[in-house]
């Protein structure tokens, strides 16, 4: 199936999930969730996947086991294709790349590039060339454990996480071809970031719990 946008009814999904978010909604509108998300998002991964790669749609269903929120549905559909990820719900579209969260040794191998003058320099001018995506990710509140709080990256050495995003909000594009552009040009912007974070960074090599 090709892509050809996402469903006329996928804002209006969001909308009564997060109005309701039950069982009994899930249920009632579960074919609309087929139809409207995740059939046009398992289209667009796989118009995407000749340039980037096989992608991985997340579950609808939200891990309540550790949280004070039992609330059982994720209010938006998530997917990643590598350090690439795009989301619809119904505040539209949002494109980013990078990593979310690093682990300890990821954040390590991290902080010690971005403290390299040549290595954390390359990283800035890259960062630079980004215009109109917002830098994010979870930063310490202070300097972290080693480094001085005068360091001239002092900013890029408290992140935990760092990645790039755009957004636009529900608009006639989104139920059109031209999202599919939306989200290629995204993430080929972001490919400076993304490769450094590979070339400097890496998978983490810790077992998972």
């Amino acid at each position: 199936m090709s892509f050809t946008g996402f469903g006329e009814a996928v804002v209006e999904f969001y909308d009564g999930l997060i109005a309701d978010n039950s069982k009994v909604y899930w249920t009632d509108k579960r074919a609309v969730y087929e139809a409207d998300v995740r059939e046009p998002m398992q289209a667009l991964l796989a118009a995407l996947e000749p340039e980037f790669g096989a992608g991985k749609i997340f579950r609808p269903y939200r891990d309540v086991r550790f949280s004070n929120d039992k609330t059982p549905y994720k209010t938006h559909c998530g997917a990643t294709v590598g350090p690439f990820y795009v989301q619809v719900g119904s505040d539209g579209l949002m494109v980013a790349g990078g990593y979310y969260r690093m682990a300890p040794d990821q954040l390590a191998r991290y902080r010690t590039a971005v403290a390299d003058d040549r290595r954390g320099g390359d990283l800035e001018k890259r960062i630079a060339t980004m215009q109109g995506l917002t830098l994010a990710g979870e930063t310490l509140k202070t300097r972290p454990k080693g480094f001085d709080a005068d360091h001239p990256r002092i900013d890029l050495l408290r992140h935990k996480g760092l990645y790039a995003w755009r957004a636009w909000e529900p608009d006639d594009v989104l139920h059109e071809p031209g999202t599919l552009d939306r989200v290629a040009s995204t993430w080929r912007e972001l490919r400076p970031l993304t490769e450094w974070l590979a070339d400097h960074v890496g998978p983490s090599e810790q077992p998972r719990r």
